[in-house]
């Protein structure tokens, strides 16, 4: 069965620290695209908004998390026009932009990912070896009643792996 997609949706990993960081690849889909959307909920970039701007020459939205989980704007949006989607880091590195990717495709919005550098290959600059890693897991804000992240770190410790805990965070409110 051949299926017909409609205009194009680009989810583009940045890298994890500047403007600078972005694939060719990915600054091409940029620049052709006529809406580009930046989350800025699951990580931090080390550069302002209107440096994106000014390098890759297009006006920025800011994608909260409503935005992107909650909101159809942005593939509402991808079945007329191309958009760019930029992610910090590798775009499939946050469930909610696997998510993302799974109703585009539903919607037949064709998606083309071009992934970045993340976290979980950046961590090599330890000395670490990667192939040590188990399970990484996150330690929210709030948790007093959370038992996964410390299952994780036992786990990994009996095996013996190294473990990588993500930090919670809250740019919004500036919040680390």
């Amino acid at each position: 069965r051949i299926f017909s997609f409609r205009i194009m949706l680009y989810m583009i990993g940045l890298g994890l620290n500047d403007e600078k960081d972005i694939s060719i690849k990915g600054l091409e889909a940029v620049k052709k695209s006529d809406l580009v959307y930046f989350e800025n909920y699951t990580s931090k970039l080390q550069c302002s908004t209107e440096k994106l701007e000014k390098f890759y020459g297009k006006k920025i939205i800011i994608a909260n998390r409503d935005l992107v989980e909650k909101n159809n704007e942005i593939l509402e949006n991808a079945l007329k026009k191309k958009v760019a989607f930029l992610v910090i880091g590798d775009v499939f590195s946050a469930s909610t932009h696997i998510d993302l990717y799974l109703r585009a495709i539903k919607k037949k919005i064709k998606v083309e990912v071009i992934y970045g550098s993340s976290i979980l290959s950046a961590i090599g600059i330890t000395g670490l070896s990667l192939y040590k890693f188990g399970k990484t897991t996150s330690i929210p804000f709030e948790n007093q009643n959370i038992k996964t992240s410390i299952e994780a770190y036992e786990t990994n410790k009996k095996n013996p792996l190294h473990t990588l805990f993500l930090l919670d965070l809250d740019p919004i409110n500036n919040k680390y």
